[in-house]
């Protein structure tokens, strides 16, 4: 998305998808979800990525995503685990420019190896030894 493209997440639409809020913040579910249940929490306000969010916006953030992990491992407790990303500029895979956090449910088995998760971004850092 360019920058003077209108923002998807300040949409009036996006009303009409939050699962959960929590005071400057709200959870929408992810139109591309990585695995079900993988939600994105992004505040109200626009701003470009996670670092320009104020105290407020991350305080709210990190307790509504404390909150959505608790309710899905309450409502599948298949879930045993969680990445949580946040992809900030371009070359970091950002593409749409509001900040917006993953939440993404794990499975055991859900893929083959998934040791070394998030490092993943970079597939040939992935796998490491200690």
């Amino acid at each position: 998305m360019m920058p003077d493209t209108p923002c998807r997440f300040c949409s009036p639409q996006v009303d009409g998808l939050i699962v959960n809020e929590l005071g400057s913040v709200i959870a929408i579910a992810d139109k591309n979800p990585v695995t079900p249940g993988h939600v994105l929490i992004l505040p109200r306000r626009h701003t470009p990525d996670y670092f320009s969010l104020n105290a407020e916006e991350r305080r709210d953030a990190d307790q509504l995503i404390r909150l959505l992990k608790a309710r899905a491992q309450q409502a599948d407790p298949v879930i045993t685990g969680f990445n949580i990303g946040i992809n900030c500029g371009a070359s970091a895979g950002q593409t749409i420019f509001h900040a917006h956090i993953h939440l993404i449910p794990r499975r055991d088995g859900d893929v083959a190896h998934p040791r070394g998760g998030v490092r993943g971004v970079i597939p040939a850092k992935m796998s490491y030894r200690d």
